[in-house]
């Protein structure tokens, strides 16, 4: 599955488009990653627990949003975006999104 962010794919030529999928996913905060957190805060620095939270819902929205593609028939997506949103104070939404299409040699 070919995912990209812009309109259109070098040497590949758009024959569908299936439409709007996407995949997402809602993370809660760990207690004892807030403390560590917390006192990376204090000295500054990376706050790698919370990179890696992310990393990890950027992936599984992404496996999701390209499961959606799949049943749809699409062999690419393109004009992927994310969006973030706090849903709660402890939690956040990440949401992946694009346009399903097929593609063909050009």
């Amino acid at each position: 599955m070919i995912v990209t962010t812009s309109g259109d794919i070098a040497g590949k030529k758009i024959t569908r488009c299936l439409g709007l999928v996407r995949g997402n996913t809602i993370r809660a905060r760990h207690v004892g990653r807030d403390i560590t957190a917390a006192l990376r805060n204090l000295v500054g620095g990376e706050v790698s627990e919370y990179t890696k939270l992310f990393a990890e819902a950027r992936e599984q929205s992404l496996d999701r949003m390209v499961a959606e593609a799949r049943e749809l028939g699409a062999n690419a997506i393109v004009e992927v975006r994310f969006s973030t949103s706090m849903v709660m104070s402890a939690a956040a939404e990440l949401l992946a999104y694009g346009t399903a299409v097929v593609v063909e040699d050009d």
